[in-house]
C-alpha cells in the first residue's frame, strides 16, 4: 500500500441530529483512491464495520481494503469457526455508504446508539482503516489498552519497536 492510501492522523467533527458527520479531508482522498468505481469528481464509498457488542467504535475501510479482507476470509476453510466469525464481523456487521458532495457521511442511528455517539465524533487513522469513536470512550481506551508484557513496555516511546529486529 503506498503512502497516499493510508489513513493517518486524528480529528474531531460535529455530528448533527441526522447523523451527518464530516470526514477529514485527507481520509476522503484515501477513500476516493481506494474506490475503483469512484471517477474524478464523484463520491467514494466507505465500508463501516460496526461489529457486535464487544466493539465500542466503528472501523471504516476503503472498497479495495474490504475486497482484500474478504479475499482472505474466502481462502479459509468453509466450516472454520474463524471464517464464520470473520464473515459476521466484516460482512454481517458492516454496511456500505457513500460520502456526499460536502465530504460528509451519514451514520445511521443504530450505529450512533451502539457506540453512544452524540454531538461529536473522534476520527483515528490506523493505516489501512480509520476508526470513529465517542471521544470520551477513545480517551479511556487509549489510557488502558496497552499493558506491559515480555516484549512490550508502554512507558517506552513506541518508535523503538521499529529497530529492524522485529518483522513489520
Amino acid at each position: 500500500m503506498d503512502r497516499k492510501r493510508r489513513f493517518i492522523g486524528e480529528d474531531r467533527f460535529k455530528v448533527d441530529s441526522k447523523g451527518r458527520v464530516s470526514i477529514p479531508a485527507s481520509f476522503r482522498r484515501v477513500l476516493a483512491a481506494g474506490d475503483p468505481d469512484c471517477a474524478e469528481g464523484s463520491h467514494p464509498q466507505v465500508v463501516i464495520v460496526y461489529g457486535d457488542a464487544k466493539r465500542d467504535f466503528l472501523e471504516c475501510f476503503t472498497i479495495e481494503a474490504m475486497d482484500r479482507i474478504q479475499a482472505k476470509i474466502e481462502r479459509m476453510p468453509r466450516a472454520s469457526k474463524k471464517r464464520r466469525a470473520l464473515q459476521r464481523l466484516y460482512a454481517t456487521h458492516a454496511l456500505t455508504t457513500a460520502v456526499d458532495e460536502t465530504g460528509r457521511m451519514v451514520l445511521p442511528a443504530k450505529l450512533r446508539n451502539k457506540i453512544g455517539l452524540e454531538g461529536e465524533a473522534f476520527f483515528a487513522g490506523t493505516g489501512e482503516a480509520f476508526e470513529i469513536w465517542k471521544p470520551e470512550t477513545y480517551d479511556v481506551e487509549m489510557d488502558c489498552d496497552l499493558t506491559a508484557d515480555d516484549d512490550f513496555d508502554p512507558d517506552e516511546d513506541a518508535a523503538i519497536y521499529l529497530d529492524g529486529d522485529e518483522e513489520v
